[in-house]
């Protein structure tokens, strides 16, 4: 894959576009056991430094440029900082504390605020298809997360469920502001690549976010790694070496390039990908209400990336309905005269 990518280029190889989400919520799966025998931070900072590590090497070994000037060591502190240190410090802590599946809806909902900057900065047009995928993906994975139980008390009317103790106030603000972090992220990859090869960047944003995380680990933690046995350590290389390297350098790839109201919408995918791996893997039983939100968020996902055709579709039916009723009055018109 080269640097020119396009968005024509993103329709012929759509695999490759869904592949960081796929790999995402797989790792989710593959993280589930280990996040029971190992520190938050220390998991963090090993699905960044060492996934760092190997994109630079690959990036190398691609021969894509490693020019960095001056400005764009500043863009990349700054990525590193957003999408390295809070958004994967934020995302392990909030993985610990918070439970009952809000932790994950609060995290890929990160689409709506990153259509929202997208329009604002790039004036990416969304539309009445893109704003109506957006609910129907949010509706989907809230389906997919949220007990169903507390879906059924809320349609009965029943809220005692909203308790301090079940919700988990502080792990629910902490999925929250890592959402909040990836969407930024997602947004400075434009402009860090104006200086930075966007595969580059993306290795040098993994090791400079990731290094506080591992020294606030050494400092603040303990047992990090003595608990993980074999089965935990190949699931740490998967998350590392899929989750993360390859998973990020692609996303951050095709977001310096596409279009990222689009492109942020598959994010909705991951808790599918988690879901369904989840059962065929662990073993774990889906819901009627868990089903009808995966269709719903496929249904989002098409809605957001088909916006534009379809509204030039609805558009040329209702023109061509208009104009159907016009020739209709003119001849009942034509039909009066002659009477």
């Amino acid at each position: 894959m080269t640097g020119n990518l396009s968005k024509d280029t993103f329709l012929k190889f759509p695999l490759v576009l869904i592949a960081p989400f796929f790999l995402w919520g797989t790792a989710m799966v593959a993280m589930k056991g280990v996040l029971e025998v190992t520190s938050p931070l220390f998991l963090a900072s090993t699905r960044l430094v060492p996934a760092g590590i190997l994109v630079l090497l690959f990036a190398r070994i691609m021969g894509r440029n490693q020019r960095i000037p001056a400005e764009g060591w500043i863009w990349i502190c700054a990525f590193a900082f957003i999408d390295g240190l809070m958004f994967q410090g934020f995302l392990a802590e909030g993985l610990v504390k918070t439970g009952a599946g809000l932790g994950s809806v609060m995290i890929d909902s990160q689409p709506l605020a990153v259509a929202l900057l997208s329009s604002w900065l790039f004036g990416e047009r969304i539309g009445l298809w893109g704003w109506l995928g957006l609910t129907f993906g949010i509706l989907g994975i809230s389906l997919i997360g949220i007990p169903d139980d507390w879906i059924f008390a809320v349609t009965a009317g029943d809220f005692s469920f909203l308790q301090v103790d079940n919700l988990e106030i502080s792990g629910e603000v902490l999925m929250l502001a890592a959402s909040l972090s990836m969407a930024v992220g997602t947004i400075l990859i434009r402009y860090v690549s104006r200086y930075v090869d966007p595969v580059v960047a993306t290795g040098w944003h993994m090791i400079i976010g990731g290094i506080p995380l591992l020294v606030a680990s050494g400092f603040l933690e303990t047992q990090q790694w003595q608990n993980i046995n074999v089965s935990g350590w190949l699931a740490l290389g998967y998350s590392t070496i899929f989750g993360s390297a390859i998973a990020y350098g692609l996303f951050f790839l095709l977001a310096s390039k596409g279009n990222l109201t689009s492109l942020s919408a598959l994010t909705f995918l991951t808790p599918v990908f988690a879901l369904i791996f989840g059962h065929l893997i662990l073993a774990e039983e889906l819901s009627q209400l868990q089903w009808f939100g995966v269709g719903l968020t496929l249904v989002s996902i098409y809605l957001i990336n088909q916006r534009e055709r379809i509204a030039q579709q609805w558009r040329s039916l209702t023109n061509k309905s208009a104009s159907n009723q016009s020739v209709a009055a003119t001849t009942i018109e034509k039909k009066e005269r002659l009477k």
